[in-house]
């Protein structure tokens, strides 16, 4: 199975904890570091962390996301919630369904010379299964849902497009919505897109940050204790 983001920092945490600890050196822990950012797999993570407990814990699988505790309870505290809107019509025109919104169980679009914008990165849901039907007649659409959202794109286009395509990987949530679109674009085209928010991607930038900073520091670390040994070693050759 492929590894996601999520998983490939699990593993650098527990790696930066077990050098901070002692059970690695600082070269064994730099390859290790090195092979966890290029591994594609969990076939390729999981031998990275065999023999290492995790940080206050015991071994846990590598598929098990460290922010999967975070994202059940954000999951489960937008489904569930009154509809705020079961449809969308356009004519000459456009619409758009964005932000902090709750998207009906059935939810239906329609554009005729027009295009609409629906966006579930911040939506909320009322219903654990939804589906949202676009049709579009010489116009336009465009979906876009967080990479973690279960989506089945089952649209037909007809001298025109409806497909789906992805702008940020990810692995999809057991506990989000399963969300279906369907629909027909007629002269027209309706597009899925998987892309995080601007909120997500920062947050993603900061913890790269912080993760070469923390890079730094255990180098650091690990040049102390390199210098520590060797003053140690002259003194036993002086005595």
């Amino acid at each position: 199975m492929r590894a996601s983001d999520a998983e490939r920092e699990r593993v650098a945490e527990i790696l930066r904890e077990a050098v901070a600890e002692g059970r690695l050196e600082m070269d064994e822990f730099e390859q290790r570091l090195d092979a966890t950012y290029k591994a594609r797999t969990h076939g390729e993570l999981e031998p990275l962390v065999r023999d290492l407990p995790a940080p206050g814990a015991a071994v846990a699988p590598v598929g098990a996301d460290p922010a999967r505790t975070g994202s059940q309870k954000r999951w489960a505290d937008r489904i569930g919630k009154p509809a705020t809107s079961g449809g969308a019509f356009a004519f000459w025109g456009g619409f758009g369904r964005r932000g902090n919104w709750t998207v009906g169980r059935k939810f239906t679009a329609f554009a005729m010379w027009g295009g609409g914008e629906i966006d579930l990165r911040e939506a909320n849901f009322e219903d654990r299964e939804v589906v949202i039907r676009c049709f579009t007649i010489m116009g336009g659409m465009q979906v876009t849902v967080p990479p973690e959202l279960n989506v089945e794109v089952r649209g037909i286009g007809i001298m025109g497009g409806f497909g789906e395509r992805s702008k940020d990987d990810g692995v999809p949530s057991p506990d989000a919505p399963r969300v279906r679109i369907t629909g027909l674009a007629l002269m027209g085209g309706v597009g899925v897109e998987r892309k995080r928010s601007k909120a997500e991607r920062q947050r993603l930038r900061d913890a790269e940050r912080e993760r070469l900073r923390e890079l730094d520091r255990e180098r650091g670390r690990g040049r102390g204790r390199l210098e520590k040994g060797g003053s140690d070693r002259s003194d036993r050759s002086g005595d």
